[in-house]
């Protein structure tokens, strides 16, 4: 399965492959929010959907609903 987020029209972001430099992309996420996600996704497996983003800790849906800044 595919979950990502949209970068901009052009790209997209994996969140089930994605480096912790490639999720940077991504509005809302800096260094140590990228590293907490590669890290639960090493213990935890694949996002199964963009909801289980919540478990990750410091990420929640405030996160989610920022704007794209692209």
């Amino acid at each position: 399965m595919f979950f990502g987020f949209a970068v901009n029209a052009f790209a997209a972001v994996n969140l089930n492959t994605a480096t912790a430099e490639q999720l940077e992309s991504l509005s809302g996420v800096g260094p140590a929010k990228a590293q907490k996600i590669v890290e639960y996704r090493k213990k935890n497996g694949n996002f199964k959907t963009v909801d289980e983003l919540n478990n990750v800790p410091d990420f929640g849906n405030k996160t989610l609903q920022k704007p794209n800044s692209s």
